[in-house]
This record gives C-alpha cells, sequence and structure tokens, in this order.
C-alpha cells in the first residue's frame, strides 16, 4: 500500500513538472515569437528600417540562444527550479519595460534582457521534462512540451492583438509583462522540491551510449537544426511585410500569424505520426520539400489564397523540428540532458538568430520577394544533412 501511495505521488509529481515546464515554454515562445507582429508596429512609431527592425529580433534570439549553455551549468549549483523561475521574471520584467520605451535603443535594451531570461527555459524545462519521464513515456512527454511552444506561439498574438485593440500597443506589452511576473510565482510554487528529484536518474533506465554514435547523431541533429531554424525566423521576419504589400492590415498580420503558429502547433502531432509510419529521416525530407514548395506559393499567390495556405504551410515549417527535438535525449546521458539541451539549442537558435538580420538588410537592398525566394530554397540543404544522420539513428532504434 505505502509503495502504491510513494508511485502515485511520483506520477503526481512528474505530471506537474510536465504542466510547468509546458507552461512556461508557452510563455516563452509567445514571448519570442510575438516580436514578428510587434515589428510592423515598431517600425511605423519609430520610423525603424527592416535592418534596425531585423537587428531588434537578432538581439532577443541571439541573448536568447548564446546565455542556453550557461543556464544549463549554472542550473547544477543554484537548481533548475530557481532559475527557470528567475529567468521567467527577468522576462516578464523586459515586456514591462517595453511598454514605456520611447525609442531604438530603449527597445535594444529591453528586448536583450528579454533574451537573457528566456534563456533559461528551453535547457531546463526540456531536462526536467526528460528526467521526471524516464523510459517509454519519456519521448511522448517531449513531444507534448514540444507542442506546447507552438501553443504559445498560437495564442499569445491573437491575445496581444485583442490588446492592442483596447489599449494600444504599450498597454498590450505591459500586460504581457505582468503575465511574465505571475507565471514566475507559479514555476516556483509549482516545482517545489523538484530540483533534486529531477537530477535523479534510475539506474534500470540508464542505458550505454555509444560514444561515436552519439557524437555523429548529435552533430547532424545540430546541423539541420542549424538549417531548420534559420529558414524559419527568417520567413516569419519577412511574412509580415509580404502581407502588408498585398494590403494586409497589422490585425490580419497577426491572425495571420496565428494560423502559422497554430499549423506548426498540429505539426507536432501531424509529423510524429507520419513518422510512425514512413520513417524519421523520410518525414524530415517531406516536411522541409513541402516548406519550399509552401513559402514559393506564398510568396505568388493573391490575397484570398494565402491565409488558408498558411496554416497548412505551418505544419510543414515546424515539422521537422517536431520529429527531431526530442531525439536529442537519446544521444545524451542522462545526468547531462541540460547541457546537451542547451547546446542544441544554442546551435540551432544561434542561426535562426543571425537570419533576420541578415535577411533584413539583404531585404533592404534587393526587395522582400528575392529574399523570401532565398529562404524558400536555402531549406532544401536539410536533405543532404540527413545522410550522416541515417546511421545513428538506427544505431539508437530511434525509427
Amino acid at each position: 500500500m505505502a509503495g502504491g501511495a510513494a508511485g502515485a505521488g511520483s506520477a503526481a509529481a512528474s505530471r506537474r513538472t510536465l504542466a510547468v515546464a509546458c507552461g512556461a515554454h508557452l510563455l516563452h515562445d509567445g514571448y519570442t515569437d510575438l516580436l514578428y507582429l510587434l515589428l510592423p508596429v515598431w517600425q511605423a512609431e519609430f520610423g525603424l528600417s527592416l535592418a534596425a527592425l531585423g537587428l531588434l529580433k537578432t538581439l532577443y534570439s541571439g541573448f536568447l540562444a548564446g546565455f542556453q549553455v550557461p543556464a544549463g551549468l549554472l542550473a547544477e549549483r543554484i537548481g533548475e527550479r530557481r532559475l527557470l523561475a528567475l529567468g521567467t521574471l527577468v522576462s516578464g520584467a523586459a515586456y514591462l519595460c517595453v511598454g514605456w520605451s520611447g525609442g531604438f535603443l530603449a527597445l535594444v535594451l529591453c528586448l536583450s534582457m528579454g533574451g537573457i531570461g528566456s534563456s533559461v527555459q528551453h535547457p531546463l524545462s526540456s531536462a526536467l521534462t526528460s528526467r521526471a519521464f524516464e523510459g517509454k513515456r519519456q519521448r511522448a512527454a517531449l513531444s507534448l512540451y514540444n507542442f506546447s511552444g507552438d501553443v504559445g506561439k498560437a495564442l499569445l498574438p491573437m491575445f496581444t492583438v485583442a490588446m492592442i485593440a483596447l489599449w494600444r500597443w504599450r498597454g498590450a506589452t505591459a500586460a504581457l509583462g505582468v503575465l511574465g511576473v505571475a507565471a514566475a510565482a507559479a514555476i516556483l510554487l509549482g516545482l517545489r522540491g523538484r530540483d533534486g528529484a529531477a537530477l535523479e536518474v534510475p539506474a534500470e533506465t540508464a542505458r550505454p551510449l555509444d560514444p561515436g554514435a552519439a557524437r555523429r547523431g548529435f552533430a547532424a541533429l545540430s546541423l539541420i537544426g542549424v538549417v531548420d531554424n534559420a529558414t524559419r525566423t527568417g520567413f516569419l521576419t519577412l511574412l509580415p511585410f509580404l502581407l502588408a504589400s498585398k494590403g494586409v492590415s497589422i490585425s490580419g498580420i497577426g491572425v495571420a500569424l496565428s494560423l502559422v503558429f497554430a499549423g506548426g502547433a498540429a505539426g507536432k502531432f501531424c509529423c510524429g505520426l507520419i513518422a510512425r509510419r514512413v520513417g524519421i529521416l523520410r518525414t524530415v525530407i517531406l516536411t522541409e520539400l513541402a516548406t519550399c514548395a509552401g513559402i514559393l506559393a506564398v510568396l505568388h499567390l493573391s490575397y484570398d489564397w494565402v491565409f488558408p495556405l498558411l496554416a497548412l504551410l505551418g505544419v510543414a515549417l515546424n515539422g521537422t523540428s517536431s520529429v527531431l527535438y526530442g531525439t536529442v535525449a537519446e544521444f545524451a546521458d542522462p545526468g547531462r540532458r541540460a547541457r546537451a539541451f542547451a547546446l542544441f539549442y544554442t546551435v540551432s537558435l544561434s542561426a535562426g538568430s543571425l537570419a533576420p538580420v541578415v535577411y533584413g538588410a539583404l531585404s533592404d537592398a534587393l526587395g522582400v520577394p528575392v529574399m523570401l525566394t532565398v529562404v524558400a530554397l536555402a531549406v532544401l540543404a536539410v536533405i543532404p544533412l540527413t545522410i550522416p544522420l541515417k546511421t545513428p539513428l538506427a544505431r539508437h532504434a530511434v525509427r
């Protein structure tokens, strides 16, 4: 009886950990991708160029990517619970300050602070989730965690559009900041006592890894993440300006982004089901081909056809990440997963952070349509990168 009660308590604690991790992922991913909606607003407010707007997105994403490895190492000293709550508090405070900003330099400072705060989320939440669900349930738990981020990407733009209509953009960003402060308190309460428990790895679930296969698998996953994130952030940075050129209003752009993100959330499930039937590598190739075709179609189709296509494009746009993110744990020692996730996200998100400023600067010179064509074709680079991944995936039985 006591053993059953302990097991039930452990299961409840695992579910609570997953709920907190999903909530943190929802908020922080929503914070990050909400910037795509705010960029045109800031352009109109402060008269910024596309290169300057791209720099703002790059600063946020760059600090987010660059501080993930330090966050993983620091969490081993002060605890994942405290650091995750602190980072969420900093991100919330950054959005509060955005509402009071008076120009480009103030935005630079606020978004840099927000990126540093959000850097803790991916490595710490992923590590907490993977440790709370060791064994056969791990991939399903990580899939649900990944799905929650896309829910945030879909909900927060719609929520912000409604708040902008009521309070304009300054009041909307201040409200988002208050939400982050409240979330930090919820993390502290929801993860009570979970720092030590999260670090425990049952001996029967730990399995030795072939170091060579693990290195090759991790390197291939990271390279695919580089191309995938650069393509996604480049496209999402330029999409609002393409839609504006087609006569879409700011509220319409918010709806369009929500459609893309909602499609991405659905892709977490759809692409996982497809991968079970046709294999991970084939699914990656299919999603990247669909992404290329979808971006080119959005570029050339009329206003009436673009909106129905965006949700389908979102499925393909996030398909690669949804299939491969959960595989990182397969190539990492259970006791070092925070570091592994931190390194993976650092490499892939760094590419995503550089893409907006590069594509923004080139778009100023060449035009948005030309750069969207480049973005569409660049995603095809993932296909040859799947070749060195074949052997490590087979060796780890991840099919």
